[in-house]
């Protein structure tokens, strides 16, 4: 099962050094029933990149909580075995929970298909989207259309050798 572990480059960073993306539980999103059932789609790809999308909104909120965070969304795609990702049945449908799953054990980041991170034309817009994403919560319309402009900007993908460049301890 492909999951989108939601990070920041400090913690991209850290889970290189360990080399684990954490020892569990950890949130990451995936195509759930309850993300199918909201993207109204059957095309396997559509929902993965919903569920990359939610993992780039997740990866947000952590910008938020850390000031100190380079303002670049990072996801980790991850293959885990199926069963090994669970969805809370008592927040499937909750808006902010859609596409959430929790995984129990360590995730080795040997088992990453892929990294996901904006470009670093993208770091004014996510700052201010993740500036904006408490009010935007609020119902605060301007504050969401800040939130939104963040995804104007794709989340480049990366093979898992150019990490140590993605977070500068490369040559």
């Amino acid at each position: 099962m492909r999951v989108y572990v939601p990070l920041t480059l400090s913690g991209l960073a850290e889970a290189y050094k360990t080399g684990e993306l954490g020892a569990g539980p950890l949130v990451a999103y995936a195509v759930t029933p309850a993300l199918r059932e909201w993207y109204l789609s059957d095309d396997i790809e559509e929902l993965e990149y919903a569920a990359l999308s939610r993992a780039g909104l997740a990866s947000l909120r952590l910008l938020a909580a850390d000031p100190g965070a380079v303002r670049r969304r990072v996801v980790v795609a991850v293959d885990v075995p199926d069963g090994a990702a669970v969805a809370d049945p008592d927040r499937g449908l909750d808006p902010v929970a859609l596409g959430e799953v929790r995984i129990g054990g360590a995730v080795l980041l040997a088992k990453a298909a892929a990294v996901h991170v904006d470009a670093g034309d993208a770091e004014v817009d996510v700052a201010a989207a993740a500036e904006a994403l408490h009010a935007a919560d609020g119902g605060d319309d301007d504050a969401q259309f800040v939130v939104d402009g963040a995804d104007d900007h794709e989340l480049l993908w990366y093979a898992t050798q150019e990490i140590p460049n993605l977070v500068g301890l490369g040559d």
